[in-house]
Order: structure tokens, then sequence, then C-alpha cells
């Protein structure tokens, strides 16, 4: 399949892509606006709205008593209240909710509010929970073999902790939605979301009505990164109650601070490593310690924090391994998924372990990595899964050789030793990422193909396109599946009244399901297309081609508009319907063994920077990726999901510092105080090629996914700039680094590299 153009690429760059807030307001719409708690954890006392209920401008005022059905919004578990009751847990968490005729004037009204709160101790940090033994979730182990033998036998052991922070989704489209009552105390939502299915639920649970009162609607998101996964659901609930209290429309959109207050971010993690390994770097036995920052419940963190522990190996085999992980509970806004789900915080720890062991031994960190890869014999990850194909191996040295990696490691080295302030740092790193939801039930997908007389095609999935072209993978899937030309086919928002029970667009699988499903619609059309064509024509469908928009056998040729307006009168059904669900994966989570994964999707990254060893400033000089997307779908999407991602996981890694104070307020809270990457940021050569090799799993077309895995080629800067630091210490001592490395950060560890190269 070739390059096509995204569907709505006009449309973004020309601002007519139509998205939640640019639908035209109705003379009676209503905005909504929150009260919220200013401190972390407390008793409410008192809570008085008179005032608010006068403002001018309000109609209605809810509190969580006005609640008519079930006010408890959580994604899996519990505790996810649609407004605080008794207590608060959060800065931020809402009080109550107003209703206005605009939303400055929700907004002036939530001020007048009474509040009294008997502030309780709260925990604010992982810590402080995990010396509490305070968790949202009870935590588990993956082992094989003895790790504590194995590293107490060793000829070296190190041990090292980590400090890994959160990340901010600031997707350009903040959290929105509208709500319009419908007939019989039923509600329309147009919602910014990646999991319409869940807004459809959680409406009908909240409003106390059977989930076929409520349709959910998402034609398009700008970004979601995980962020629109579970915390689109409370603004769906919220504006759908007004909705149908008023009988009025009503539109339910955060403002930007608000949203970096009170939704859910990537979470921080405290990660700790005990390992053993031999001279060649060869590790005999690793312990991990992975504990997440989930905040006040659980929403996705049971999820998270096990793809953190799947993750935990990265690329490399761990004969003797003990992972633990941690989910803390702590008085802050409850973490969520973000681009990775939880994978790339393990795989961080895995990261800095190869590091650190080549400094011990005297060896390029390259050297190690390769030697620890997984390999024919060496072929089992913590968690029982075989890794089948072994693509690493060969991806990384390609990416070596095309690089020029080894002589760029000796002109750095050269450099770095000539006496200059400026340190150059370099670092080729891998990633293999699994491909599937943990959540076994996950994986399932549907979708629905009509053909109108004019030849015309409509199709409609459970997908939710976010910007990453998945509406346009999934036309061509289409196109090619059916034997017609892309132009013919349209496709149209997700809704829950046309593919019910969807899964979120999540976890790199939107188009591994809802192709496969769109596919199998298409097969279905296309063999009742030719079977009506042979009965026709009386001849054996398998001498009968569609291609092109052709129908041919033989010397006969019908074009595709002749042949769908016969079977139209002749009563062959247009419509058809597609069904996949992954097959083989499963996970029994209570003896962390199982195969929760379809395949493993493989890359691997080389990064050089240069940092100013005065102050710690640097910059990315080079990037070069070569990445595994199997059989590509579309090579221009795909590299473009490579850049995207790439730059996001540098963002994460070097400048996004997500800070809370001693209060447990989020102090990073707008684009003025929390730096995502710019155009300033991306590297000054970005080299990007793909890996062109068939998956060996039945995917569609071959293909393999391609969200979530480019975002952890980011490590690679992360360990240049460790590579850079070490290099004042000659390569001796591996110096710690915590994630982000700001410039501020990284000046502090050339401070400590300093200090130990005069001590020697």
């Amino acid at each position: 399949m070739k390059t096509r153009e995204h569907e709505s690429a006009t449309k973004h760059v020309t601002g007519t892509a139509l998205y939640v807030d640019d639908i035209p307001e109705a003379r009676n719409q209503l905005y909504v606006a929150t009260g919220q708690s200013d401190i972390a954890h407390g008793q409410i006392l008192e809570l008085d709205l008179e005032e608010v209920r006068r403002a001018p401008g309000v109609v209605d005022v809810i509190t969580f008593d006005d609640i008519p059905g079930n006010g408890d919004v959580s994604p899996v578990h519990h505790g996810d209240l649609l407004l605080a009751h008794g207590v608060v847990n959060y800065v931020g968490q809402p009080l109550f909710a107003v209703a206005a005729i605009s939303q400055r004037l929700a907004k002036q009204a939530c001020k007048l509010a009474v509040v009294k709160i008997q502030e309780l101790e709260p925990l604010l940090t992982i810590k402080s929970a995990l010396e509490s033994n305070s968790f949202v979730l009870p935590s588990r182990t993956f082992k094989t073999g003895d790790a504590g033998a194995a590293i107490e036998m060793a000829e070296h052991v190190l041990e090292s902790e980590m400090y890994v922070r959160g990340q901010e989704h600031f997707y350009l489209e903040g959290q929105v939605c509208l709500a319009t009552p419908a007939e019989d105390g039923g509600v329309h939502v147009i919602s910014s979301s990646q999991h319409p299915t869940e807004v459809q639920k959680l409406v009908a649970s909240v409003l106390g009505v059977d989930i076929n009162r409520v349709q959910a609607e998402v034609r398009r998101m700008g970004g979601g990164f995980g962020g629109k996964e579970s915390q689109a659901a409370a603004l769906a609930c919220t504006a759908a109650l007004f909705a149908v209290r008023t009988g009025k429309p009503v539109k339910y959109r955060m403002p930007r601070q608000d949203d970096m207050v009170q939704t859910g971010k990537r979470h921080d993690f405290y990660n700790r490593y005990r390992v053993g390994f031999d001279k060649q770097g060869v590790i005999q036995g690793v312990e991990m310690k992975l504990a997440g920052l989930c905040g006040c419940t659980a929403d996705l963190s049971e999820g998270i924090v096990d793809r953190a522990m799947f993750h935990a190996d990265n690329a490399y085999f761990y004969a003797n391994s003990l992972i633990e992980g941690h989910r803390c509970l702590t008085h802050t806004v409850s973490n969520t998924a973000f681009r990775g789900f939880g994978g790339p915080k393990g795989m961080i720890a895995a990261e800095a372990m190869m590091d650190d062991i080549a400094r011990a031994v005297g060896l390029d960190p390259l050297a190690v990595r390769m030697a620890n890869l997984y390999s024919p014999n060496r072929d089992v990850t913590p968690y029982g899964q075989r890794v089948v194909h072994h693509q690493i191996a060969r991806i990384m040295k390609q990416l070596a050789d095309d690089s020029e990696y080894e002589a760029r490691r000796r002109e750095i080295l050269e450099f770095n030793a000539s006496g200059t302030h400026l340190k150059k740092g370099l670092a080729l790193t891998p990633v293999k990422f699994g491909i599937s939801f943990t959540a076994t039930h996950l994986n399932q997908a549907g979708a629905l193909l009509h053909i109108y007389t004019d030849g015309s095609i409509h199709l409609n999935h459970g997908g939710t396109e976010m910007g990453q072209g998945l509406n346009t993978k999934v036309a061509q899937i289409v196109a090619e599946s059916l034997g017609v030309n892309y132009d013919r086919i349209q496709i149209s928002a997700t809704r829950t009244d046309k593919v019910p029970n969807t899964s979120p667009t999540a976890a790199s699988s939107g188009t591994d399901l809802n192709g496969m499903a769109a596919r199998e619609a298409a097969k279905a059309l296309r063999a009742r297309l030719i079977e009506f064509v042979a009965e026709r024509e009386g001849v054996d469908g398998s001498d009968i081609e569609l291609e092109a928009d052709r129908f041919s056998y033989g010397d006969r040729v019908f074009t595709f508009d002749e042949v769908i307006k016969s079977a139209y009168l002749a009563r062959v059904s247009l419509t058809a319907t597609g069904f996949y669900r992954t097959p083989g994966v499963f996970f029994d989570k209570e003896a962390g063994r199982g195969e929760p994964f379809y395949y493993f999707a493989n890359g691997a990254a080389v990064s050089e920077v240069i940092v100013d060893s005065l102050n710690g400033e640097y910059r990315v000089k080079r990037v070069d990726i070569l990445h595994d997307v199997g059989r590509s779908l579309n090579p221009g999407l795909d590299i473009g999901q490579i850049e995207g991602g790439f730059v996001q996981g540098m963002g994460w890694l070097t400048t996004e510092e997500l800070l809370w104070d001693s209060d447990g307020r989020v102090i990073s809270n707008s684009p003025a105080n929390y730096k995502i990457p710019t155009a300033y940021d991306v590297p000054l050569e970005f080299n990007v090629s793909l890996f062109d090799e068939a998956n060996h799993q039945e995917t569609v077309y071959r293909s393999k996914a391609v969200g979530e895995p480019p975002l952890m080629l980011a490590l690679s800067v992360w360990c240049a700039l460790r590579d850079a630091v070490a290099s004042l210490t000659g390569y001796q001592i591996s110096i710690p680094l915590d994630a982000p490395a700001t410039p501020e950060a990284v000046y502090r560890a050339l401070q400590r590299a300093k200090a130990c190269e005069e001590k020697t």
C-alpha cells in the first residue's frame, strides 16, 4: 500500500476541520464551570451554594446529591466521583458544577460559594506512600529463576535509583463535549474522547437510564495521547446531566489551566534496581522495584504499572529476575494513560542499567546492549512470553552501520578529550514494545460498511481519529480489500449507535483492530458481489476478478457502478458488518505469567548531543531512527508518527518538568511554566527510515502498530546526555540523572561528575 494524504490534512492546515468547539452554538445553549477544592485532603464541613444559584446568568447548579444514578464514573475500579462527596482528595477536585448562559458567568458564579473544609494530612509523594503502605491496588511481582542468588554470585554488582517525572498531555484541543437532550430522557453527546463507548456507558449510569438512551459521537480530536481515554467521560457526564435537567444543549469546555489541574497525567515513577553481571556486562540477575504515583484513585493505574513491569526488560534477556510493581495512593489528581501506557517508565530503568553496567566494565554501552539482547535460547520474558522473532539485533546493527556509529564514537572520544568545555554524547538504544491491550477483553473491534446505489461507500468503525491517520489507513484497507478506488470511500464520525461496544483507541491497536474489522466487512461485501455477478453471468465465482472498480472474467468487464445498481434491483444486501478479535492473547495476573502481546514492535535510534559543561545547556545535533512497522500501510503517515512520537518522548525526557508544591498544588499549570518541545528543539539533523519486513503475525496486510513505540526511541537522547556527562569522569563513573534532564538537572550532574573526577 502507498502513502496517501491524511483524510483531513487540507482541513487541518486551512482551519476548516470541525472540532467540538467549532459546532455552531444553539440560541439557548448553556456552559459549564466547576467549583474546586483548594486543599489536597480534607472533610467537607459546609457547601453553601445559595449565592451561586442567584448569580447572574446561572440556570442550574448541581452537587453529588443531585445525581439521579451512579455518581462514580471510574473507568475500571471505583472511587472516581463525578463531584466530591464528604471528602476531598486533591487540589482542583470538583465540588459542584454550574450551568449558565456563558462560560464567563458560570466561572464567576463559582467564586460565590461558601466552602468550609477541615484539612487532613495528605500523602503527596511516592516515598511517603511506600512508607505508609498506601496503595490504590495490590502490588504485583514477576519472577524468573532466583535473582537474589544470581546477583550474589555475579562478578560485579550495581544498584541505583532514579525518579522519573510525569508528563502533561498538552493536546492542542482541550477536554470538551457538547450534550443535547433527546427523547425519552436520552441524550446525544459529542465528545473529544478516545473511548466513546465508555462515555456512553458512564453517561447512562449517571443519568440512571439504559445505555441505548445515550448516543456518543466522536468525529475527530485535536490530540489525545491517552489523556482522553478515561478523562473525557466526566465532562460528558456533567454536561449530559445538565442537558437532561434543563432541556437545553450544554457545552463543557475546560479552560487550559483547569485542564492541567483537574485531569490526570503520565505517572511519576520511582525506580530502583540491583543487578549482577559478568566482565562482559552480561546480566546474571536483576531485581527491580517500580513504583508509580497513581493519585487518589486507581483510574487506569492497574494496567499502567503492569505495562511498566512488562517493559522493564525492554529488549534484554534476564535469566533471573524479580520485578515488583507498586501503585501508590497519594492525595493528588488521579494519573491516567499517556502514550506508552507505563512502558516508557519500565524501559528507562533498563536503559539506565545498561549504561551503568557499561561504565562499570569499561565497555561501549552499545556493546553491552548487544550482548544482552534477546536471542535464540535466551528468549523468555520475565512474565513468561517467548520472544519468537529476533529482529532487534539486525535493526541495531543496520542502524549502527547506516549512521556510522563507530566512526562517530571515535570522533566524539577525541573531541571530548580535547579540553573544550563543550562535551558530546552519543547513544544507540533499542525499543521492543508489546502490542495488544493487556486487558484481554479489549482486544476486539467492529466496523460497518454501506454501499449506496451510486457506488459510493460509507465506512464507520469503532476507532477514533485524533490526528494519527487511523481513518485514512482504515479507508485504504477497505479500498484494497474490496477492490475499489480509495476516493469512493467516505468515513463518518464514530458513533455508538452504528458500531456498539467498542474498545478505546489506545495501546497502539487502532489499525490492528479496526482495520481488521473493516477488512472483514469489505471481504464479506466483495464475496457477495462476486457471487451475484457469477450467478447472473452463469460462471464460476473463482473466475471473477474485482480490481480498480471493475469486475472481469475472460474478456467481459463490468464497472463497479453498474454492478451495484443491478445488485440493488436484484435485492442483494449492500451493507455488511465486520468483527475482529485478537487471537491467542492471555495473561494470568495472579501468577504473573502469560502471553499478553500478539507481537512486538521494534526499533532503534541513535542520538548525538552537545552539552555546555559550564551551564548544562545542550542541543540535540542529530538523530537517526530505524523503525519496524512491518509492511507499512501508509509510509508517509508512519514516518509522521515516528517523528512526532520521538519529539514528544524527547519532551518528556528533557524539557517537560511536571511539578507540585508542598501543599499538593500543580505549579506547572500553564504554557508559561511548562515547556513542551518547539520547532527549535527538533534535532538539527533528523533521519527516519522504515525497517521493511512483514509482520510474522497475521495482522492487516502484515503491518505493525506505530502509535506508541516511537516515543521510547527518545530514550537515546537521555542516554546521550548521560554519555556526555560521563565523559567528564573518563567514562569510568555513571552519574545518576533523573528525568526530565532539564539543563538545570544536567548542570547538577556535570558538577557531580567534576567532583568525582577531582577525587580520582
